[in-house]
């Protein structure tokens, strides 16, 4: 699945996928949107539509 295309997914498929991304790969909020080229505000915009917020402590959307 192409992360890419992340902003024109269903916000439940991005969270998880999202998160796995955080949890294997990147350290960082700032380090998944350089690795991928993703828009912090775009992502953190989207995911907070349904609810969703960046936890930093703990590296994931919750």
């Amino acid at each position: 699945m192409e992360i890419n295309n992340l902003l024109g997914m269903d916000t439940h498929i991005v969270i998880g996928i999202v998160n796995e991304r955080l949890r294997l790969e990147c350290n960082s909020m700032a380090e998944l949107a350089s690795r991928y080229e993703l828009s912090e505000t775009e992502l953190t915009t989207k995911l907070a539509q349904q609810g969703y917020y960046y936890d930093p402590l703990n590296n994931q959307f919750k």
